[in-house]
């Protein structure tokens, strides 16, 4: 078996020789050789052999939690649904359908990111050693197209009326073309778009395949983990949904967020997975001329304003995404039954959901749905899961199916169980905090003590005292 070698590496300039020295004859610098060995031999991107340094284990309780710092995007909804910014060191993926605007998002986040950049365009091969050795970056922004031409890039940016002086675009599908330049700029931020373009000689000729998205990835990955680059790779989406390619690809990384939409104006970003954050925060944006922006208050966007009388079929309710509550409204709609088979048609709410809700009012209310076609939707087409609004859908069931209205400023929130009963749910404060914040004034919830005004524990008690006329 071959002996180790043993070599010395100056953590400043890189030098390498076989003997330790208090001074590098290189750069000059004092006691800065550092011992690695032969079978710590790492292989850049690029395919360059670079002695690595010797990893050594150390004590966790000496370990700086406050290490990995953020990256500010630029955009507070963005932060938000990464968990304070951008990590570090981290790499995202984001999904969404053609159109959606990733690439909008994406090069509006490049623009505020390279505001701070004053370096140099390119380093110096000396400079680049320097961080490639230390893990930092040089402050810059890498926005690399695999689908789009630099003018198509360039004519997006001016539309938006964004700086790009500071921002360097590679168009390429080769992943050998990117790794030069991540070596050659060493960038803060690095946007790949899309990861399935990009493909290696290494992995066989054709790109998108199951093996060349395992290799690319890992490869881009394994350079960004070792400096202090954030990563952003785009991602096509099945007919499902789902983000193309094997699952292992969403194993790889540390954030996984979709892009979603409602209408043509409003966007969701939502976080499947998420390492540095919660995965219930969601991000809610507004398309324009001038880009994507944020909405600040999201039951603007949720909440139907009238002139006229309320329509029967419709609940208000307060929901809470990740740290924020807002109100929301669910409208419902029953009508014969085309066949002998009854329907749910909820594409929001789960119609499972629907399904259950619908039989706990026909078991404990007496009001017949199983010769009924139910319709559910949410105002501003947002997705809502959380068991928060089982009472509101139940007052808007029956409300459509009696064709009687609710009264326009009441607010309902409660769990409903089999048994027809109404459960507290979690943070009810801040949800009764945000009702009466946009002027509704009557809180339906089981709770009587935390200042509803109206405190029903049963489903037969919400019903007599929302629709005792």
């Amino acid at each position: 078996m071959a002996k180790d070698t043993v070599t010395y590496t100056c953590s400043e300039c890189g030098y390498s020789q076989s003997r330790w020295l208090g001074r590098c004859p290189e750069c000059s610098s004092w006691n800065t050789f550092v011992e690695s060995t032969s079978k710590a031999v790492a292989k850049t991107l690029t395919g360059a052999v670079l002695p690595a340094v010797k990893v050594k284990s150390v004590a966790l309780s000496e370990v700086n939690a406050l290490e990995g710092s953020r990256l500010k995007t630029g955009s507070a909804e963005f932060d938000r649904v990464l968990g304070g910014g951008a990590m570090k060191r981290s790499v995202i993926l984001i999904g969404g359908e053609p159109g959606i605007g990733k690439s909008t998002l994406l090069i509006q986040t490049c623009a505020h990111v390279a505001k701070s950049d004053s370096s140099k365009a390119v380093l110096s091969a000396v400079e680049a050693k320097k961080l490639r050795i230390a893990g930092e970056t040089s402050g810059k922004v890498l926005y690399v197209s695999g689908e789009e031409s630099a003018s198509q890039i360039k004519s997006r940016a001016d539309r938006l009326e964004l700086d790009t002086s500071k921002i360097q675009i590679l168009c390429t599908t080769r992943l050998e073309d990117i790794t030069d330049a991540l070596d050659e700029l060493i960038p803060s931020l690095v946007i790949i778009d899309s990861i399935q373009t990009v493909a290696s000689v290494e992995a066989g000729n054709i790109p998108a395949t199951i093996s060349q998205l395992k290799y690319c990835a890992a490869e881009l990955i394994g350079w960004a983990k070792e400096r202090d680059t954030v990563m952003i790779l785009t991602a096509h989406i099945t007919k499902d949904g789902n983000i193309a390619g094997p699952k292992t690809l969403e194993h790889m990384v540390d954030t996984v967020l979709s892009f979603e939409r409602s209408n043509d104006d409003v966007r969701f970003l939502r976080a499947e997975k998420n390492r540095f954050g919660s995965i219930d925060e969601i991000g809610i944006f507004a398309m324009g001329d001038k880009g994507l922006s944020e909405i600040a208050d999201p039951s603007s966007l949720f909440i139907t304003r009238r002139s006229g009388a309320f329509p029967a079929g419709v609940a208000i309710t307060a929901v809470f995404e990740g740290s924020r509550s807002f109100l929301v409204e669910i409208q419902a709609l029953t009508v014969p039954a085309k066949s002998s088979m009854t329907r749910v048609y909820s594409d929001r709410i789960d119609s499972a959901r629907v399904s259950r809700v619908a039989a706990v009012l026909e078991k404990r209310a007496g009001l017949k749905f199983s010769d009924q076609d139910i319709y559910i939707n949410v105002a501003g087409g947002v997705r809502l899961g959380e068991s928060a609004i089982d009472s509101a859908l139940a007052a808007a069931l029956y409300s459509a199916r009696t064709d009687i209205a609710l009264s326009e400023n009441t607010v309902i929130m409660g769990e409903l169980s089999l048994a027809g009963e109404i459960r507290p749910v979690s943070r009810l404060k801040q949800r009764i905090k945000a009702a009466q914040s946009m002027g509704y004034n009557t809180v339906v919830a089981p709770n009587k003590d935390t200042g509803v005004t109206i405190a029903a524990e049963s489903i037969k008690d919400m019903i007599r005292l929302l629709f005792a006329k």
